[in-house]
C-alpha cells in the first residue's frame, strides 16, 4: 500500500508499553476497501478496524486544518488502549510567511489535539520542499514549541523537505530543543538517520504496488532490525547520515 510510514521510538515518558510502534499514514482510502478493510465494513468503522491492526496512525487531515475537539475525542474513543496517533500540524502554520510568529495558532492547535489524551503521540511540523527557511527563524520557532500541554509531554518532530536546510547546524538546533527529525526512506525527500531526540520517527515510502506487503520480506526484516536497534539506543550503521559516525 502507499502512504505506509513506520514509526519507531525510544521514549522515556509513560504510556508506551512497547517502545516500537508500526503505523500507517491516514486510514480513509478507497483502494483499501475490500482489500485491507473487510468487504462490507462501513466507512465510519474504518478507524476502529485499522487501529486494531497497527499500533499507531499518522493523522494527515490535520495538515489541511485543525479538527474540532469533539472529532479528536471521537477518534480517541474509537481506538483501543495503548494505541497512539501522530499528527501533522496545519500547513497554515508551517507555510506561513512568518512561521515563527504563529504562536497563537500553535497554542490553539495543540490545545485542541490534546483532547486525544494519552493517545496523542508525536506532532509533525512539515516544511515542504521549496519553502525558504531562515535558520534564525527556525530556531525561534523551535524555542516557541511547548514541551507539555495540560501537564502532558508533547513530542515534536521536524519534517524539513528542503535538502539545502539539512546540515550539522540544523541537527544541532533540533538537539538543542529536543526535537526529532523525520527519517524518510524515499528517493523524493531528504533521507538521514541522525538521531536528535529520545525517540525516532521514520517513514517508509518505497512501497511496491506489486508486493502485497509493500516491501519485500527481506526489506521488512531489515527495517525490523533497525527499529530494534533504535529502540535499544543504537544507531543503525547502514542508513545515510548528515554527520559522519565516529570509529
Amino acid at each position: 500500500m502507499d502512504n505506509l510510514p513506520d514509526t519507531a521510538g525510544r521514549v522515556t515518558d509513560g504510556g508506551m508499553a512497547d517502545p516500537i510502534r508500526v503505523g500507517i499514514g491516514g486510514w480513509t482510502y478507497a483502494p483499501w476497501r475490500d482489500n485491507f478493510y473487510p468487504k462490507g465494513l462501513v466507512q465510519r468503522r474504518e478507524l476502529e478496524y485499522a487501529s486494531r491492526h497497527v499500533s499507531a496512525i499518522e493523522i494527515n487531515g490535520t495538515w489541511y486544518g485543525a479538527q474540532k475537539p469533539a472529532t479528536y475525542a471521537k477518534w480517541r474513543d474509537e481506538t483501543p488502549d495503548g494505541f497512539v496517533f501522530s499528527a501533522k500540524a496545519p500547513q497554515r502554520i508551517t507555510m506561513a510567511q512568518a512561521f515563527a510568529k504563529t504562536g497563537v495558532q500553535v497554542e490553539d492547535f495543540l490545545a485542541g489535539i490534546a483532547t486525544l489524551g494519552d493517545k496523542l503521540g508525536p506532532v509533525v511540523w512539515q516544511f515542504e520542499k521549496g519553502r525558504r527557511i531562515d535558520r534564525g527563524e527556525l530556531a525561534e520557532f523551535a524555542a516557541m514549541l511547548p514541551q507539555a500541554v495540560e501537564g502532558r509531554r508533547i513530542r515534536h518532530v521536524l519534517d524539513v523537505r528542503d535538502p539545502a536546510v539539512i546540515d550539522a547546524g540544523f541537527l544541532a538546533l533540533a538537539r538543542r530543543h529536543g526535537l526529532a527529525t523525520v527519517f524518510t526512506d524515499s528517493p523524493e525527500h531528504p533521507s538521514f538517520a541522525d538521531v536528535t531526540a529520545d525517540f525516532v520517527y521514520a517513514r517508509l515510502m518505497r512501497s511496491h504496488g506489486d508486493v502485497a506487503t509493500g516491501y519485500p520480506d527481506a526489506g521488512l526484516d531489515d527495517w525490523a532490525r533497525r527499529a530494534r536497534e533504535w529502540a535499544g539506543g543504537e544507531d543503525p550503521a547502514d542508513l545515510p547520515r548528515v554527520e559522519v559516525a565516529g570509529p
